[in-house]
């Protein structure tokens, strides 16, 4: 084997290492990763759910049903994700 070819493979088996010494770096926080971010998007759809399921007269009377079985799922969820966005937030984590 010649040197090119040593060093080729030499390159290859470094790859692997360079990629592992990446992943053991930690990874950049983004607005989704915020504990609040799910429990926002939450009451943000219950309040739609809930508008257009009884407060909004011109809406389609075809999805009310929808909207208030949306509403219905969404107040627990929302209301249960929200408890724990605080609970992690005081914690600090």
């Amino acid at each position: 084997m010649s040197e090119r070819d040593l060093d080729e493979k030499g390159r290859e088996g470094a790859a692997p290492e360079a990629e592992s010494g990446a992943e053991s770096e930690e990874r950049a926080s983004t607005p989704f990763d915020h504990p609040a971010f799910l429990p926002v998007l939450l009451i943000v759809f219950t309040l739609w759910f809930g508008y257009d399921g009884w407060l909004n007269e011109d809406f389609d009377p075809q999805w009310i049903g929808f909207n208030r079985w949306g509403f219905a799922i969404l107040l627990p969820l929302s209301i249960y994700f929200t408890i724990q966005a605080v609970r992690e937030l005081r914690r600090g984590k």
